[in-house]
């Protein structure tokens, strides 16, 4: 099992690989331009160069990224499903620049119009999307907690969308911070198992391609998208013991997206404690919520 953070790449993309093996990443995940603005800076060769080298000399693997929060291809506004398409569109022509090996992003939200139609909103946009994009990475939709109008708080949506439009080039992030808090508990070992048995038998565990490692702010169930630090909220070590050491997510790589710090000691210390608890001996002190 591989385990990774998603880093910034302020200074250029480049530094992202470098702050990744600082803090003892086996794998990345990236914005490829700022998540809050819909404007992208040209990818300029000697970047994409510089990142490719890097990730190369490294090891780095995989590497994805994440898709602005500004896109939501299940936008009610005709404009804004629009803009959120074409902004799709140019993020993974950028991972392609890069070689990343999947673009992460959450479903969208139907912003009131129901989930049927919501879901049918984004179905059109990915048709759309991925029949321009001729290369790119694989598009992993995200878990969500389901917050508000937010699709992708139940697995029957992410299955929806691979029956549609096929799992060639879709797959599945599970977030646990998300799933905790959508409804599959996963605060103990019984629940990861229940939780577990039911991502394998609506998404299948093929399907499933990156996880996102975060411990929940919010109660199982509470629709609040608020993450901790692993060990430190309401999964807890014995959640995510009984996830990183169950065989069907050997093969998954896992990234953090748990509180920084400057010096990137948060980052390392949430780290070692999946490391640790992955090997079944975990020593480690807990550490303070944040």
């Amino acid at each position: 099992m591989r385990f990774g953070a998603h880093m910034s790449i302020a200074g250029g993309i480049h530094k992202a690989v470098d702050r990744a093996t600082d803090v003892d990443c086996d794998a990345l995940q990236i914005f490829t331009k700022s998540a809050r603005q819909w404007a992208a800076r040209p990818l300029v060769d000697e970047e994409v160069e510089a990142f490719r080298t890097r990730r190369a000399e490294t090891g780095i693997d995989p590497a994805v990224a994440h898709a602005s929060y500004l896109i939501n291809l299940g936008a009610v506004d005709g404009e804004l499903w629009e803009r959120s398409s074409e902004s799709f569109l140019v993020e993974i022509d950028r991972c392609a620049r890069l070689g990343l090996d999947g673009i992460v992003i959450h479903p969208g939200a139907h912003g009131g119009k129901g989930e049927r139609a919501g879901l049918h909103r984004v179905a059109t946009a990915l048709e759309t999307v991925l029949e321009k994009a001729t290369a790119g990475p694989r598009v992993l939709l995200e878990t969500t907690a389901g917050q508000g109008t937010a699709l992708g708080g139940h697995l029957e949506h992410l299955a929806w969308f691979l029956d549609r439009l096929g799992a060639e080039r879709l797959g599945v992030c599970l977030d646990t911070c998300h799933l905790h808090a959508a409804g599959y508990s996963l605060a103990s070992r019984a629940d990861v198992d229940a939780a577990l048995a039911e991502i394998e038998e609506v998404v299948g565990f093929e399907n499933v391609h990156l996880m996102h490692c975060n411990d929940s702010r919010g109660e199982a169930g509470s629709h609040r998208d608020r993450h901790a630090h692993i060990g430190a909220g309401t999964i807890g070590e014995e959640g995510f013991a009984a996830l990183l050491t169950d065989p069907r997510l050997q093969a998954v790589p896992a990234v953090l997206e748990t509180p920084k710090d400057d010096a990137g000691d948060w980052d390392r210390a949430n780290l070692a404690r999946l490391r640790s608890l992955h090997r079944g001996d975990n020593t480690l002190p807990p550490m303070a919520g944040s």
